[in-house]
């Protein structure tokens, strides 16, 4: 194990959400310490960063042996904190051996927010799918901005307060702020592509439903599955309808994706997630993830016999309070819900006299 300069520990995840995490093997008992450094497979080194978040305070990335450099799986949010611990990193890690390819899984600060940074930093190329890549950009692009009139219709129809609207309004284009600019061009991953890392073949597998087009890695040969968010072990990632696309069915993509996974995936993968500690037991943990957004869907069923708003239905879905910090996320989450059962024509949904969505089982 290398060893990280001196930082403060984090915590671990909150304890686990449901039973399942008791079917799965961890290659180890207890998180480690930001900074610090283990070796999962011949050449594939796990990096764990911490995260400026309540519950959420940290993200795991990997840097792969490829030859006479490496090959960095995630980047972590751009914060002087991750930029220190990566050059930190670069020298020790890595010998001073440089960065060839960048690969981002998906477009989410923690995991894009120092592409550009690493990118302009050792002038490698970045691999990302096309849709997380342009959507990052559009995202982006939104920092300084007010918000849409599109995006407070969105809420409003929700059955979001005005006092929760006006912090929508004043939240707004903070995506841009925990991400360094992006590169100006890239090289596509696709589904199915192969990629040759250290004369090991990793097998590209996109999934949906948490962000549009999600890049994992599989490497039959060691056995190996670098999930990003795909696969967590303790939590189920945030499927949420957005603003950009109302009418969205993200939670149909996200239930079809665990199951492409779980046809993709040999049980005794090692699954290395973005959060969480690696673990065995793919088939277990898929299926606990489709179960738990299908029974989700009938317990929501079962509640609209009257007419629901999304923001009437947070305790049907969440265990945790839902606050200013975390509303944002729930309404988006209650709407995905919502939009697949209506989609499954299980539920109709209409406008009441304040203009609000209600939905109710047909």
């Amino acid at each position: 194990m290398i060893q990280p300069p001196k930082t403060a520990p984090d915590d671990s995840l909150t304890a686990p959400k449901d039973n399942s995490t008791k079917l799965l093997r961890f290659i180890q008992d207890s998180p480690p310490e930001t900074g610090n450094v283990t070796e999962i497979a011949d050449g594939v080194f796990w990096l764990r960063f911490s995260l400026p978040m309540t519950g959420l305070n940290h993200i795991n990335l990997y840097a792969l042996k490829d030859g006479d450099g490496w090959v960095v799986v995630d980047t972590g949010i751009a914060s002087r904190a991750t930029r220190t611990l990566w050059e930190h990193h670069f020298k020790v890690l890595m010998g001073g051996r440089p960065v060839n390819r960048i690969i981002v899984t998906h477009l989410h600060p923690d995991h894009a927010g120092l592409a550009g940074w690493m990118r302009r930093r050792f002038d490698a190329p970045l691999l990302m799918t096309r849709g997380e890549y342009f959507l990052c950009r559009l995202l982006a692009a939104d920092t300084g901005r007010e918000a849409p009139a599109d995006g407070l219709k969105f809420y409003q129809k929700a059955g979001l307060s005005p006092d929760q609207i006006e912090i929508y309004k004043l939240r707004f284009g903070g995506f841009g702020k925990a991400i360094s600019p992006m590169p100006q061009s890239y090289d596509r991953l696709q589904d199915g592509d192969d990629l040759m890392i250290n004369d090991r073949r990793w097998r590209v597998i996109t999934g949906a439903g948490h962000s549009p087009e999600h890049a994992c890695l599989y490497c039959e040969d060691l056995g190996l599955f670098l999930s990003g968010d795909q696969i967590l072990p303790n939590i189920s990632s945030n499927v949420s309808v957005w603003p950009t696309e109302p009418e969205a069915n993200p939670l149909e993509d996200w239930i079809s994706s665990c199951h492409k996974l779980k046809a993709a995936l040999p049980e005794d993968t090692l699954i290395a997630p973005a959060h969480g500690i690696p673990f065995y037991g793919a088939h277990k943990r898929l299926d606990k993830l489709i179960s738990h957004h299908e029974k989700a869907l009938e317990r929501l069923t079962e509640f609209c016999q009257r007419p629901q708003m999304a923001t009437s239905v947070y305790s049907i879905l969440f265990r945790r309070q839902i606050n200013d910090g975390n509303r944002i996320m729930a309404v988006g989450e209650a709407v995905a819900h919502l939009n697949c059962l209506k989609t499954r024509g299980l539920i109709r949904r209409t406008l009441n006299d304040a203009g609000q969505f209600c939905y109710q089982r047909k």
